[in-house]
């Protein structure tokens, strides 16, 4: 079911030239920036024991939840060594975040502060699981699109269906406002 569902999606995208519509958004700039500047040029490129070393970041595998530390100079992240690498490469990406975007120990926050360094986590570990500057490579009418790049990224179908659908949306946004002749700059 995901697969018809998502198909017809990707299609579009694909009728519009793959990604030339597509505007990044200020966050997916910075995941690129980032990547970029430590030549993170291809999928293989995304392991996250590189990703950590690059940032001075240890990383460790645990039979135990998800989560980041930052104590003085040392800075941490653990993933579940019970869940599948896929799921583990998420939760890295999503830590990985915190300690790269935000300050403060969430405890100590107010509900809704938590809240949106949660929803920023989510879409930055979207983001870095599948960056733009490496999507642009793939052909979108390809039927397998879906099952390619979630092989090719090691991460969860999942995730590349709700980024594909970010991607169509987005696009569907842009040509909205050139269609309208709108302009935010």
């Amino acid at each position: 079911m995901l697969k018809n569902r998502t198909f017809v999606r990707i299609m579009s995208i694909r009728e519009s030239e793959n990604m030339i519509n597509y505007q990044t958004t200020a966050l997916e700039d910075f995941v690129t920036n980032i990547y970029l500047r430590h030549k993170i040029m291809r999928p293989q490129d995304l392991d996250i024991d590189r990703i950590g070393r690059i940032f001075y970041i240890h990383t460790n595998r645990k039979p135990m939840p998800p989560r980041f530390d930052v104590i003085v100079r040392y800075r941490g992240i653990i993933v579940d060594s019970r869940e599948p690498k896929s799921i583990q490469r998420e939760q890295f990406f999503h830590e990985l975040c915190h300690i790269l975007r935000h300050a403060g120990h969430q405890s100590l926050m107010p509900r809704a502060f938590r809240e949106l360094q949660e929803q920023d986590a989510q879409a930055f570990a979207m983001y870095a699981a599948l960056p733009y500057h490496m999507l642009q490579h793939f052909d979108f009418s390809d039927p397998y699109i879906i099952g390619i790049l979630a092989e090719t990224f090691c991460i969860r179908q999942s995730l590349v269906y709700d980024r594909l659908n970010q991607i169509y949306r987005n696009q569907k946004s842009t040509l909205l406002t050139a269609e309208n002749g709108l302009s935010y700059r």
